[in-house]
């Protein structure tokens, strides 16, 4: 995480501490609560570790050992538009490479990464179950299918217009 103050530190654990309100303290109650922790900011906040081991009474090193396990929990804050390429089998065969190249190649990122802007975060994965329509991007929760170098261009370009207040 960036500098993270002792204020901002604070802050941050009273706000899990509401968040985790009403969750069960059980082992079972620690997925829901990274996820909900997640949806608030984006990714998990270190201080959020071992204000969920207090509060569950396990260690922090427990805590980061279930994040850390599941792929669905971020450590870094995202870019506003999270990017998703599919490279699984059927997206592969039909060109996710060169859909993820394009990708890269116009935002400057590789996997993992967020641009300089903090607009865009590029991720790969395994499949989306979405394989009739493959190869496969997905921002934010909309899937976009058959695509290709075109169609990667526009939709990167259209997002830059709408946040530069050229398009609504």
């Amino acid at each position: 995480m960036d500098q993270v103050t002792v204020q901002d530190t604070l802050k941050i654990e009273d706000r899990i501490t509401e968040i985790l309100e009403g969750f069960s303290i059980k082992s079972d109650g620690l997925i829901p609560m990274l996820q909900a922790v997640q949806r608030v900011w984006g990714f998990l906040p270190e201080p959020a570790f071992p204000a969920i081991a207090r509060l569950m009474k396990i260690s922090t090193a427990e805590i980061i050992g279930t994040a850390t396990f599941y792929s669905q929990f971020r450590f870094q804050p995202t870019g506003k538009y999270l990017i998703r390429v599919c490279c699984g089998t059927s997206c592969h065969v039909h060109g996710s490479d060169r859909v993820l190249e394009d990708v890269q190649n116009q935002l400057v990122v590789t996997p993992g990464q967020t641009t300089k802007d903090k607009l865009f975060t590029l991720e790969t994965v395994v499949c989306f179950g979405s394989c009739a329509m493959s190869p496969i991007m997905v921002i934010e929760d909309s899937v976009f299918g058959r695509m290709n170098r075109f169609k990667v261009q526009k939709l990167l370009t259209t997002i830059r217009m709408k946040e530069k207040g050229g398009i609504s």
